[in-house]
């Protein structure tokens, strides 16, 4: 980069702002090496959005740690230079960092809930930073958050989580950072509210020369807010670029795997998602030979010879660690799927209803006294479901949708209107967050099994019927000795399906089961409700903010609103044809390259609501 160089509008200072040179962290954990980082250099300049893409376990988080001098105390070993604003953030003094954290850095997290104390308002959190209340009601204006003044009053509990997310960052900006760290600071918002951060931290990035390194799973996402993705696999850089090309033309087989995953509006119906095979490399034994090999469409023996270093490819400026970059062919995308894997299903029968709502209402009441409020959260919601049936429901936080869910399921009791289950058995469910669904304390196979205890099983036949849930959802066997922290992510989400299919119901409730998942994992996971669709004929009903992710799994779709279902149809007529104006703003906010959203204001998308 030259002297000075402009980043949309924005004049950037020579010189990085933050220096990564040759890191290497290691972890001591029960007793294993775990080797998360492995020699990555990158540089970020001043006024520049860097974009930091891989799956869960890359090494993204831990180089965040790394330039917020936060790494644990359970690191073994490091070596090399992380450096911010000239402070050596791993191996400077105490006091210098501390100096850096104050002056120099701000960070933005993926839950606010663990950031922001919950037992103080917000306005006295920012206060300790601000120094009064007329800097703190400017600074959450300048996110903006409405009614500033009274924000200040109200706890992080109070707030929703589009609303937390920017108290949050307003706190992070409060000391005038030149570098913002924020992980993944998206991931649990609905796309409505996800658009207006990535708006409002680009807004803030050219008005304030901020630097931001911008930690995703997605690279949609990362491409609609960063100037420049840094691909990360196996705890190495795999790949660097300007945004556009790294999402149009990767260089390398990873990175094209991943945008493969990406779900959008054009993704077959009739064909699994492109998902990458095999499993990330074991962190507690890396090898001398590129980490991506064995799960490489285009895996050579020179791959095996050595670890490959980031260098440049000349026909489009990215650097990527490939020895096979010259060689490679201009498309990169995984081989194609040429056959669906399971077998058309039959039109849903509409003479036989599984489920049947009539007029569903509930109404929350919050507080007492004089400053009691009520939120309806259900108004007079009407719907069906018939056997074989997959209908996805749509909204942005607080529109009710988890609510109607949990109706279903009999989990929340309805102040009026009813739900049935005429031809169904007791209907299952899949939860967001699973790990708070899984016993902690049991292993995997006994959790899988418990649904099995009213059948009066044998032993040997609650071990089979263990052993085949396991099988049909993809885990090992031996997984089934596990406990849920010792699993992934995705293979929780796994065991939490088994657990529900182990005893096959006719009616499958899902509430955003891979929305805190990287986007491979996420496909995996859709592709396995599909299959397993198919063939125990389930009837599913699917929840979820992403209407690309509602198209694929839902026959029908609907779209819900302030209680109220606004639109319903056939799930390609409302994502190519919409026609509530909500539903168009939720198809405006799927994450894409920087401009698609930009050119949208997002602020009449209500998001000072909690989740109903």
């Amino acid at each position: 980069m030259s002297e000075t160089q402009a980043l949309d509008g924005v004049r950037v200072t020579a010189g990085p702002i933050a220096q990564v040179d040759d890191l290497s962290v290691m972890f001591k954990r029960k007793g294993q090496h775990v080797h998360a980082l492995r020699g990555v250099s990158l540089d970020l300049m001043q006024g520049e959005v860097m974009g930091l893409v891989g799956e869960s376990g890359s090494g993204k988080s831990v180089l965040g740690s790394a330039l917020l001098g936060l790494l644990p105390a359970s690191v073994g070993s490091i070596s090399g230079r992380a450096q911010v604003d000239g402070v050596d953030m791993i191996r400077g003094g105490e006091a210098a960092r501390r100096r850096a954290r104050r002056i120099s850095l701000g960070a933005v997290f993926q839950d606010p809930m663990t950031s922001l104390n919950p037992t103080q308002r917000v306005g006295k959190q920012l206060h300790e930073v601000t120094g009064s209340d007329a800097e703190s009601i400017a600074l959450l204006e300048s996110v903006g958050i409405p009614f500033a003044a009274q924000r200040l009053q109200s706890f992080p509990h109070e707030l929703s989580g589009g609303l937390r997310q920017r108290a949050m960052i307003a706190i992070a900006l409060a000391g005038q950072p030149k570098l913002l760290v924020a992980d993944e600071p998206t991931t649990a918002l609905d796309v409505g509210v996800q658009a207006q951060i990535l708006e409002l931290l680009g807004g803030l990035c050219r008005r304030l020369s901020l630097a931001i390194l911008f930690v995703t799973h997605d690279l949609g996402v990362a491409s609609q807010i960063a100037d420049r993705i840094a691909v990360m696999y196996g705890g190495r850089l795999a790949e660097v670029g300007a945004s556009a090309d790294v999402l149009v033309r990767p260089r390398h087989p990873y990175s094209a795997a991943l945008r493969a995953s990406r779900l959008t509006l054009n993704t077959d119906r009739v064909r699994p998602i492109s998902t990458i095979d095999g499993e990330p490399p074991d962190p507690t034994n890396p090898q001398d030979a590129c980490p991506f090999g064995s799960r490489c469409s285009f895996h050579a023996p020179e791959c095996d010879l050595g670890l490959p270093v980031l260098g440049p490819v000349l026909t489009t400026g990215t650097q990527t660690a490939c020895v096979r970059a010259t060689v490679l062919p201009d498309d990169l995308s995984p081989p194609s799927t040429d056959s669906c894997d399971w077998p058309a299903l039959a039109p849903p029968s509409e003479s036989t209803v599984l489920l049947a709502v009539e007029g569903a209402r509930k109404v929350y009441r919050l507080g007492r006294g004089r400053a009691a409020s009520q939120v309806v959260a259900l108004d007079g919601i009407d719907l069906t479901v018939s056997r074989g049936e997959a209908v996805a429901v749509v909204g942005l936080s607080g529109s009710g949708k988890t609510t109607l869910l949990r109706s279903i399921a009999g989990l929340e009791q309805l102040d009026s209107g009813t739900v049935t289950h005429p031809g169904a058995s007791d209907p299952q469910v899949v939860f967001q967050d699973v790990g708070s669904s899984l016993t902690p304390w049991l292993s995997i196979g006994h959790t899988i099994g418990e649904r099995l205890r009213r059948l009066n099983c044998s032993p040997a036949e609650r071990q089979r019927r263990v052993d085949e849930a396991m099988r049909q959802v993809g885990l090992a066997a031996h997984l089934g000795r596990s406990r849920p922290a010792e699993l992934s992510g995705g293979q929780r989400q796994r065991a939490a399906i088994a657990r529900a299919i182990v005893v096959p119901p006719s009616l499958l409730l899902c509430d955003e089961p891979t929305s805190a998942l990287d986007v491979s994992t996420a496909a995996t996971i859709l592709n396995l409700l599909r299959r397993l669709r198919h063939e125990l004929e389930l009837a599913l009903v699917f929840v979820t903010h992403d209407l690309a992710a509602a198209r694929l799994v839902g026959d029908r779709i609907v779209v819900m609103e302030d209680g109220r279902i606004v639109e319903e149809g056939a799930a390609d007529a409302v994502t190519h044809q919409p026609s509530h104006p909500l539903t168009r703003r939720l198809l405006v906010s799927l994450p894409g390259p920087r401009g698609s959203v930009g050119t949208t204001s997002f602020t009449h998308i209500d998001s000072d609501r909690g989740d109903r």
